[in-house]
C-alpha cells in the first residue's frame, strides 16, 4: 500500500469559520481539503444585518455561498462528507468519514460548530424564517426592538437572557421550560428588571405568523418574537476523543493561536469556548490559518513556479459608465 499523501491541513466544517480558514490557507499556497457535512449553523439565518460589509443584510445561505465561491476560486477542494473519526498518525492526522474514506493532514482545523437545541416541532424552520422565533439576540436583537418578547428556557439561564433582552424591549416575559420553583429573590429581581414570569406552559404553538404558549390555566398568550434558549450540543467529539481540553459546556479550550491542547489540532468558531458570532469565527480563522502556515514546512516560491489561478477582479464602475 503506497504511503498516504498528506495535505497541509484538513478543515472539518464548511461554515463561515472553515471557509475563511480555507481561503487564507490557499492564498498561502497550501494544499487544503475541506470536509462539509452540510449542516452549518449559519443556514438558519433568514437575513442578518450584523455581518460587517453587508449593509443591506444577507441570508445565511447567501453568506455560505459567497464564502464557498471565494474559497473555491483560490483552489479550495470541498468534499461533501461527515468526519466520524480523528486519529494521530506518523506525520500528522488521519480523518475518516462516515463512508470509510480517509484523509491525511499534517494539521487539522476543527470548525464543526455547535447544534442548537430547539423545541421538537415540525414547523421550527418556518417559524424561524418569518422571525417568529429568533436564535441569537446578539445577532438580531436590534431587529426585535420594542417587540413583545418572550425568552423560553430553564429558569436560571432564561433569566440571564431575559435581562439581556431588556436592552431591546420594555416588554419581556420569561417562559420557563422547566419546573424549578421561582424563589422570592428571583421574583423580586425579575420585578426590578421589568421582566414578567410565566411558569412552564402546556404547549408551544405557531399560527404561521406568530408563536405563542398555552399557559397552565389554559389561556393562550402570543408574542411578536420568542427566543428559545434551551442550550446547545457540542460538536467537539472528534477532538474530545483525542483528549483535547474542553470547558464545562464541552466547547474546546484553545491557546491564543487557536491550537487545542493537542499539538497540530486547531479549532475555530462556535466549537471553541468563545462568543458565538460570525465575525469572531472569521477572526479565529485568520489567526489559525496564519499560525498553521507558519508551522508547516516552508513552501518557498521558485522562479519556475506556475502562476496561481486568481479570482477575477471586478471592474470599478465610474461616472462615465
Amino acid at each position: 500500500m503506497p504511503d498516504p499523501e498528506f495535505k497541509g491541513c484538513i478543515v472539518i466544517g464548511a461554515g463561515p469559520a472553515g471557509m475563511t480558514a480555507a481561503l487564507y490557507l490557499n492564498r498561502f499556497h497550501r494544499d487544503v481539503t475541506v470536509l462539509d457535512a452540510g449542516n452549518s449553523r449559519a443556514r438558519w439565518i433568514p437575513r442578518t444585518h450584523n455581518c460587517p460589509g453587508f449593509p443591506g443584510g444577507l441570508s445565511g445561505d447567501e453568506l455560505l455561498e459567497r464564502l464557498r465561491t471565494q474559497a473555491v476560486d483560490y483552489g479550495t477542494k470541498v468534499t461533501q462528507a461527515t468526519a466520524s473519526r480523528l486519529e494521530r498518525v506518523d506525520g500528522g492526522f488521519r480523518v475518516t468519514d462516515t463512508r470509510g474514506e480517509q484523509y491525511y493532514g499534517r494539521t487539522v482545523l476543527l470548525a464543526t460548530g455547535i447544534e442548537d437545541v430547539l423545541p421538537p416541532h415540525p414547523w421550527m424552520e418556518e417559524a424561524i424564517d418569518c422571525r417568529a422565533l429568533r436564535l441569537c439576540a446578539i445577532c438580531d436583537g436590534f431587529e426585535a426592538s420594542d417587540d413583545d418578547l418572550a425568552v423560553y428556557g430553564p429558569l436560571r439561564s432564561a433569566f440571564e437572557h431575559a435581562r439581556f433582552m431588556r436592552t431591546y424591549s420594555a416588554t419581556v416575559t420569561l417562559v420557563q421550560s422547566d419546573d424549578e420553583p421561582v424563589d422570592a429573590q428571583l421574583r423580586q429581581s425579575a420585578e426590578g428588571w421589568g421582566i414578567a414570569l410565566m411558569t412552564k406552559p402546556l404547549e408551544l404553538l405557531f399560527d404561521g405568523r406568530r408563536c405563542g404558549f398555552i399557559d397552565a390555566s389554559g389561556e393562550r398568550r402570543d408574542f411578536d418574537t420568542i427566543y428559545p434558549v434551551l442550550g446547545s450540543r457540542s460538536q467537539a467529539t472528534l477532538a474530545i476523543a483525542l483528549g483535547a481540553s474542553v470547558d464545562k459546556e464541552n466547547q474546546l479550550v484553545v491557546a491564543a493561536n487557536q491550537m487545542t491542547s493537542i499539538d497540530g489540532l486547531y479549532a475555530i468558531g462556535d466549537v471553541v469556548s468563545a462568543l458565538n458570532q460570525i465575525s469572531v469565527a472569521e477572526g479565529h480563522a485568520a489567526v489559525a490559518a496564519t499560525t498553521i502556515h507558519n508551522v508547516l514546512p516552508r513552501n518557498l516560491r521558485e522562479a519556475t513556479s506556475p502562476m496561481p489561478q486568481r479570482a477575477p477582479i471586478p471592474r470599478r464602475i465610474t461616472d462615465d459608465d
